[in-house]
């Protein structure tokens, strides 16, 4: 479970200013954020740089407090001159009252800096990681938890995607580069219409089985959407932004889904709410550079079928765990191994505070590729975003968890699908679950 310190200050603080909140918690906590933020290989100079802004602040507000009461004081006594007709005894209090003025101006201006760089800052620190993410630095720290299935046994050599789709005539990287650039895939045939039989296939199990309900969202969101998820201000290299609109191609469904309710107050008898979408996602992959150039797995496009869920601090943990099993379920479903991991505190994205990451097997490669990654936020989502629910019975209202996870990524199951079902001969077999979303059953 989430480490109680952690969640009783967050329960103590559910009903401030969600701006407030994000400030005070760090201001409170400031050896407890250095320590959990440091295992996830951040430099706490921001964090000391942090405590000397807030200094700042608090000696100007002190001064401003300081410079009020004696205009106060002061406007009393220049009351007394002037009833008295004392214009001489009242000019230099009149013009000490001048700089007094000209000198709150100054700090107020200097506050509203002060401020802004106390709330860029706080916009920079990631999520707190839960006691029970391992430590580590990158996904070789990550940790294996189970496997599902076995490895498929070949009597030849597999081979990977690429080299079967191209030969096959129904992946092509050379025309989609032509069309878009390095990246990019076009699927033709088969390959088209298998994306198209999964899409249908994650969907129909997640909302028939699974009870979520499906969203179909615009595919291009605000600023304040993308900051609410925790993709901006830190990430916006990672992000294709429309020119001359405040307006980004995103990144997955969890942008705009998260975002329905942004600054709502849900009751909590609605609790758990269960999203899934289809939606393509956009990723310029900066910083990725030479890292799976090959085939389907890093492209600046793909599609993907997200869940999404709401729901209260007390249950945001089991949520979790249901969360991955959904996920689980479509790999089942597919026959397919795979393996699912708990991501250490190094490899942990920004925005959650734990994540499972499922791996698919791909024996084409002989390795195992992230297919899901599951994750819970606690509050760190709903808290930029302003999302609240109201407990039964009591009139003040509470932040909510936020989870989501990938149900999966498409392109990446189609080439697991390609490379567990290949046959010596070049053909493909079909998982039995999906020949009811095809036209023919390829042989």
């Amino acid at each position: 479970m989430i480490n109680s310190e952690i969640q009783a200050t967050y329960q103590a603080n559910f009903n401030t200013q969600e701006t407030m909140l994000e400030l005070r918690f760090i201001r409170e906590n400031i050896e407890l954020v250095k320590t959990k933020t440091a295992k996830r290989g951040m430099d706490t100079d921001l964090l000391d740089r942090f405590m000397e802004v807030d200094q700042r602040r608090l000696a100007i507000l002190g001064e401003v407090e300081s410079l009020k009461n004696r205009r106060n004081i002061v406007s009393r006594e220049i009351a007394v001159f002037k009833k008295n007709k004392d214009e001489a005894g009242a000019a230099p209090l009149i013009e000490e009252m001048k700089q007094v003025g000209h000198r709150i101006k100054e700090l107020d201006e200097e506050l509203a800096g002060v401020h802004h760089e106390l709330d860029d800052i706080v916009m920079s620190v990631p999520n707190l990681c839960d006691d029970s993410v391992p430590e580590g630095n990158d996904d070789e720290d990550n940790v294996e938890i189970k496997r599902w299935g076995e490895k498929p046994d070949f009597s030849f050599t597999p081979k990977p995607h690429w080299e079967i789709g191209v030969a096959e005539g129904f992946l092509d990287f050379e025309r989609a580069a032509k069309i878009s650039g390095a990246r990019f895939a076009l699927l033709s045939g088969f390959g088209a219409r298998l994306e198209r039989a999964l899409i249908n296939f994650m969907l129909d199990v997640q909302t028939t089985q699974h009870g979520y309900q499906e969203i179909l969202p615009p595919f291009l969101v605000n600023t304040p959407t993308m900051t609410a998820t925790g993709q901006l201000p830190k990430f916006e290299e990672d992000l294709f932004k429309i020119k001359d609109w405040d307006l980004y191609l995103i990144p997955t469904a969890e942008v705009p889904v998260t975002n329905i309710h942004r600054e709502e107050t849900i009751d909590q008898q609605e609790l758990p709410i269960k999203y899934t979408a289809f939606t393509p996602c956009f990723r310029s992959e900066a910083g990725s550079y030479g890292r799976d150039t090959r085939g389907l797995i890093r492209q600046h496009q793909f599609n993907k079928v997200e869940l999404v869920k709401f729901t209260t601090p007390e249950t945001s943990f089991d949520e979790l765990e249901s969360l991955l099993a959904d996920a689980e379920k479509i790999l089942q479903l597919l026959g397919l191994h795979y393996r699912v991991v708990t991501l250490c505190s190094g490899d942990l994205g920004f925005s959650a505070t734990k994540t499972y990451d499922i791996e698919v097997w791909l024996p084409g490669q002989q390795a195992y590729r992230e297919i899901s990654s599951c994750s819970n936020f606690l509050d760190f989502q709903a808290r930029r975003g302003s999302i609240r629910y109201r407990p039964t019975g009591e009139q003040k209202s509470r932040l909510v968890h936020t989870l989501n996870g990938s149900g999966l990524a498409v392109g990446r199951t189609l080439l697991a699908i390609i490379e567990n079902y290949q046959r010596d001969d070049g053909s493909i077999g079909v998982p039995e679950v999906l020949e009811p979303y095809l036209e023919s059953r390829i042989e």
